[in-house]
């Protein structure tokens, strides 16, 4: 059995600017002012550390920051839920992104789930909004509701796995598919191979700079991609 663990935000759906402005939303309601800097696109950064860059970037005073995160980090969830409607209808799916993922599905021997920078919630809401859900074993991934520490997400998804499916998953049947240096340093730092898709905003080059194993322009062959995660064994 091979785990394979998906990132969400550019690499399978890009949302624009919805999360940014449930970030603005957010931050007004808690703060009580309009935030002036909102978090960096496409970074792949952790929903709880980008929530505490954007209080610091804002000036609020340090010993305010973690109080005032955890307000803002335990809200997101439920603001972006009701922008449902907004994903649903503005959201996009990644080219290929759909074949993609039905045909890890189809594979027996993989396990598809999510590792992702999102909170749970967060990533059920844009995965159902745009019809992906389907595809996926939400119940077993790991999210930045769970760790805020990126890499540690590897192995809880892994933990999770081995649980329900029985085995042991490790870097050797392990793999992530993202997007981002954050999804790089996940699989290198976590314990995982990578294939890294040049669909965000992180270069072929920087990418691979960075150490994935394998980078594909983006997810158009499936076939592909299943010998790539196939390979995961061997290298």
């Amino acid at each position: 059995m091979i785990l394979v663990l998906w990132d969400i935000d550019r690499t399978l759906v890009y949302t624009g600017d919805i999360d940014r402005r449930v970030y603005k939303e957010t931050f007004t309601s808690v703060v009580g002012r309009p935030p002036t800097a909102l978090p960096a696109r496409g970074t792949g950064v952790t929903m709880p550390l980008a929530v505490r860059e954007l209080l610091r970037a804002n000036d609020v005073p340090e010993q305010s920051v973690e109080r005032l995160a955890d307000r803002i980090v335990a809200e997101l969830p439920e603001r972006l839920a009701a922008h449902r409607e907004l994903l649903a209808k503005d959201g996009i799916i990644m080219p290929g992104a759909v074949a993609a993922l039905a045909a890890v599905q189809q594979s027996e021997h993989l396990i598809a789930t999510v590792v992702t920078g999102n909170l749970r919630g967060s990533a059920e809401t844009k995965l159902s909004a745009l019809g992906l859900i389907g595809y996926l074993d939400t119940a077993i991934g790991g999210y930045a509701s769970d760790n805020p520490h990126r890499p540690a997400l590897v192995r809880i998804a892994q933990d999770r796995a081995a649980e329900k499916h029985g085995g042991r998953f490790s870097r050797d049947n392990t793999v992530i598919v993202g997007d981002s240096l954050e999804d790089v340093r996940t699989g290198l730092e976590g314990g995982a191979r990578v294939i890294a898709i040049a669909s965000g905003t992180t270069t072929d080059r920087q990418l691979r700079a960075a150490g994935a194993q394998h980078v594909l322009p983006d997810l158009t062959s499936a076939s592909t991609l299943l010998r790539l995660i196939d390979q995961v064994q061997a290298l």
